[in-house]
């Protein structure tokens, strides 16, 4: 086969497959991998150049804002201060999608805005929390649904952890009572 100087050889992942095989048979183990790993990335810079690209679509709108509104206003419900969602989609280095925090005088309204918040999920969106922690001392509740982490704090922990500082990049909105 002879290949012209100004244009390389046309490399298909069938041409790799069979070049592939060959080595794996003749070769040492450490130049398959070196050849594995080359394969690899032809036939994925092969991919790229062959797939078709379409239009983006938008951003599909998922029932978590609701589900975020929804343990919002089981929170206002019960009195609690300063509510907050934060989107934390955009950050990337998160553990989940969403958070809402709020805070609260008293570990008695702290325990009653918990459970408020697990009773107004089953019953509206029929999920409890994978996990919840501190309803003991009520000092600071965490109830984690997996793609939402609820923060309830007394109010001196909030101003000492100050999760909004610390996740200072993602999207924050506030509620109000209405």
């Amino acid at each position: 086969m002879v290949y012209s100087t100004d244009k390389p050889p046309q490399c298909t992942p069938q041409i790799l497959w069979h070049a592939f095989a060959l080595c794996f048979t003749h070769c040492e183990c450490f130049l398959f991998i070196f050849l594995s790993y080359l394969c690899r990335l032809i036939i994925l810079q092969y991919m790229k150049k062959t797939t078709v690209k379409t239009a983006e679509k938008p951003p599909i709108q998922t029932p978590i804002l609701s589900e975020t509104e929804l343990i919002a206003s089981a929170m206002l419900d019960k009195k609690a201060q300063r509510v907050c969602s934060m989107d934390l989609r955009p950050v990337g280095a998160s553990i989940c999608d969403h958070f809402v925090i709020c805070h609260a005088d008293s570990t008695t309204q702290v325990a009653a805005i918990a459970d408020n918040v697990d009773e107004m999920m089953f019953v509206k969106c029929h999920r409890n929390p994978r996990r919840t922690q501190g309803k003991e001392n009520a000092f600071w509740v965490i109830m984690d649904y997996g793609d939402i982490v609820v923060h309830i704090f007394q109010t001196e922990y909030r101003a000492f952890y100050r999760l909004e500082a610390l996740w200072a990049d993602a999207v924050t909105k506030f509620y109000e009572e209405s």
